[in-house]
């Protein structure tokens, strides 16, 4: 059966665009460390199972599609620093290239979205993963995650949507689940949910499970909540 969902995975890329790459300082391993790793793993194999599918080459380190455009933070849309506080370019980056960053990268993906929101999917699933403890920039700094951890923004789907994806989880993973704690949801979710329930998704790195048995495990899970909403 094929799941009448939407699956978004912004944050699994490792490319650095040639308009950055004469500025960006980050080594590979940095880039890795600022994405989510195991991304591609775990939710790329969804695409066979569910309505619509979208992700980036594009690093999170260089473009972060899961921020508004006027996000200028130095964890913001274009970074001046990873999230372990690490600084991306060697200079600064001249506005021009951040412009065109935002421009060729983060439209295009927010259009998509939009786009595949109109196509008869009934629920958006904003996939990630997490570190599993709270890296240096972030709501939780040092803190032990949760294995999974499930946002709505107080409303970007009904509550009784992620409570009941939740126990969906807590059932495949045989761990417990959060909703909106530490992530509540962030711009995918909450710009595109005038146009379709959505809900962040987060799988801790622990090695508790493999990648891959995290992902037979999650779409055990999403089999179940659908049956169960439905």
């Amino acid at each position: 059966m094929t799941l009448p969902l939407l699956i978004s995975v912004p944050h699994a890329g490792l490319w650095v665009p040639p308009e950055a790459e004469p500025y960006c300082s980050l080594r590979p391993h940095e880039i890795l460390e600022d994405g989510d790793v195991g991304a591609a793993e775990i939710f790329w194999p969804l695409e066979p199972h569910v309505a619509a599918f979208i992700t980036t080459d594009v690093a999170r380190a260089i473009v972060d599609l899961n921020r508004a455009e006027d996000d200028r933070r130095k964890d913001g849309i274009v970074k001046t620093h990873t999230c372990w506080d690490v600084p991306v370019y060697r200079r600064p980056l001249p506005e021009t290239v951040a412009t065109s960053l935002i421009e060729r990268y983060h439209r295009p993906y927010h259009e998509r979205l939009a786009a595949l929101a109109a196509t008869g999917v009934r629920v958006g699933l904003d996939c990630h993963t997490m570190a599993a403890k709270g890296p240096p920039v972030g709501p939780d700094p040092g803190r032990e995650r949760p294995a999974v951890c499930l946002g709505n923004a107080d409303g970007t789907c009904p509550d009784e949507w992620v409570e009941a994806l939740a126990r969906c989880f807590e059932r495949a993973f045989e761990a417990p689940a959060t909703v909106n704690d530490p992530f509540a949801g962030g711009h995918i979710v909450r710009s595109h949910a005038a146009e379709l329930p959505w809900i962040q998704v987060e799988l801790s790195r622990g090695p508790f499970l493999s990648n891959g048995e995290k992902a037979t495990r999650t779409l055990a899970a999403l089999r179940d909540w659908w049956e169960a909403i439905s």
